[in-house]
């Protein structure tokens, strides 16, 4: 389907928790950081939750059941119910559902959140490829999963069994840094075999597919703090995204991003939830103005003159590198214009 490509961050005249009526909001780096909520998170999702708008819980971390996550949202102090949390075990198990019969015997390289969503759609989990499965499924672990359940999915893909993962994140947050995720570990049964996975997690649409039938979200907005996955997954469903800063993108990712990668909105955290976007204003050959910032594309480098909110400046910047970047990311320079809103 042929796409507009988008030049700028859009405005908003209405708070987007009015002018949405689903939020799927990604957890880690949005929601919460180590374990702990994030400033403002809290608060600002009992307002928008209180103005109308639904929260679902959309993650592609499927270790945990959606009754843990519902459960460790609750004691941050957003209630939730495990029918708000959407993992790409879910995502994941129903796919393989569509594919094999019911009842199949699956084996699970992964947590027990892969294994109560294979039992909600009528798989069997196994353990071993001598049990005769018909599909080996592989999702995160945590860090105790013995390097041996890596050989079981080897053996069984060896003998032409299909091979599905929930994610390939090569990275996972966590609260002493960043470790290796789920598609660390894709890629090792990936060298062993040759073979290739399908894969159902964000950004792929079997991720997206499986939030709106557990949802009903008719005009929803997609919350992420990463591009690759959480951007991205919203521009493959065809959906509005808001980017909020709290998490692993920064701003120069954020100006370099291709059309796929460029949210709809950008934002300091989920307080951006509740307020107006603001129209970006201009061109290419006067410059994009957003509050006191105007922004251009120079020969090497962006350039930003103005002053104000360091925001504004940002979503400036973006209507400049975007434009000038068209259908590929922008190369320019982004350093200096970036340092002077303290980036």
């Amino acid at each position: 389907m042929s796409r507009s490509v988008r030049t700028r961050p859009e405005g908003s005249g209405r708070g987007l928790h009015e002018a949405y009526d689903t939020a799927l909001l990604d957890l880690d780096g949005v929601v919460y950081a180590g374990g702990n909520a994030i400033a403002h998170a809290v608060d600002s999702l009992a307002t928008a939750h209180d103005g109308g708008m639904r929260l679902a819980y959309v993650t592609n971390n499927a270790l945990r059941t959606p009754d843990a996550v519902a459960a460790h949202l609750t004691e941050l102090g957003i209630p939730t119910g495990a029918e708000d949390v959407i993992t790409s075990a879910q995502a994941v198990a129903r796919l393989i559902a569509e594919q094999v019969p019911s009842g199949a015997r699956v084996l699970v390289i992964g947590g027990e959140g892969l294994r109560v969503a294979l039992r909600e759609r009528g798989l069997e989990p196994v353990e071993s490829a001598e049990d005769d499965p018909a599909a080996v499924v592989q999702g995160f672990g945590g860090p105790e999963l013995p390097w041996g359940r890596f050989a079981e999915a080897c053996y069984a893909i060896a003998r032409g069994v299909p091979w599905y993962a929930s994610n390939t994140d090569l990275t996972i947050p966590g609260a002493r840094g960043i470790a290796p995720g789920n598609g660390a570990a894709v890629e090792v049964v990936r060298i062993a075999t040759g073979a290739e996975p399908q894969v159902a997690g964000k950004p792929l649409p079997p991720m997206h597919r499986e939030t709106i039938l557990r949802t009903g979200a008719q005009r929803p907005l997609v919350v992420g703090d990463r591009l690759d996955t959480d951007i991205e997954g919203a521009f493959n469903g065809e959906v509005d995204s808001l980017l909020v800063l709290t998490g692993v993108t920064d701003g120069a990712q954020l100006l370099a991003a291709p059309p796929q990668h460029r949210p709809t909105y950008v934002d300091a955290d989920l307080r951006g939830l509740l307020t107006g976007q603001p129209e970006i204003a201009g061109d290419a050959d006067g410059g994009f103005r957003c509050g006191g910032w105007t922004a251009r594309a120079g020969g090497e480098r962006l350039e930003l003159d103005g002053e104000g909110a360091a925001l504004d400046g940002l979503r400036a910047l973006c209507a400049a590198a975007w434009t000038a970047g068209g259908e590929r990311g922008c190369g320019l320079d982004a350093g200096k214009a970036l340092a002077r809103l303290g980036w």
